[in-house]
């Protein structure tokens, strides 16, 4: 595992791996390829930090740093909250309640990326977003995997690459510590 420089529990530089996508095949995209895992053999308490300047989540066992995640946060408008949360639920496969699809009876969407508070369109349902691998923090908000652009650009919700969201998923326990900070 490559080495990073540590202050008061938080890094101050990203470190980051090649990696092939799981086929063995092309490098991931660019920013799945910043993302690596290194805690398999690795005991300790789990707990993860959240830097929404870099848009990367760093997960520690005891001390030792073993993965690093890039991350798509809350948008404008839909703040990623800051401070310290544990993981409270954690649902394979999980769908929002609040932000998905109009979807008509045929199963094709209406109306892309609405909230349930709408009122459907005649003939259309509601059908929430898909949000694998999902571990709640607070309310509505939690880690789970998903389409990362580059920016934020989530409800607040804490998206990660698919390979990640399920080896953190499978690696952390209830009551885990995520604490949420901005960098000024």
């Amino acid at each position: 595992m490559p080495s990073c420089m540590l202050h008061d529990g938080r890094p101050l530089s990203v470190c980051y791996r090649d990696r092939k996508d799981s086929t063995g095949g092309e490098t991931a995209s660019f920013l799945e390829a910043q993302a690596y895992w290194d805690g398999d053999s690795i005991s300790g308490r789990s707990a993860m930090v959240l830097d929404l300047t870099q848009q990367m989540i760093f997960y520690y066992k005891g001390d030792q740093l073993v993965g690093i995640a890039p991350t798509c946060t809350g948008k404008e408008g839909y703040s990623t909250p800051t401070g310290t949360f544990h993981v409270t639920q954690k649902e394979t496969h999980h769908m929002s309640t609040l932000y998905g699809d109009f979807v008509g009876v045929d199963g094709k969407v209406v109306i892309a990326n609405i909230s349930s508070r709408h009122i459907s369109p005649h003939g259309s349902t509601f059908r929430g977003a898909s949000m694998p691998f999902f571990m709640r923090l607070y309310g509505g908000i939690g880690i789970h995997s998903g389409f990362l652009p580059g920016v934020p650009d989530s409800h607040g919700c804490i998206r990660i690459p698919n390979k990640m969201a399920e080896i953190f998923f499978q690696n952390t326990p209830l009551g885990t510590p995520v604490s949420i900070f901005l960098r000024k």
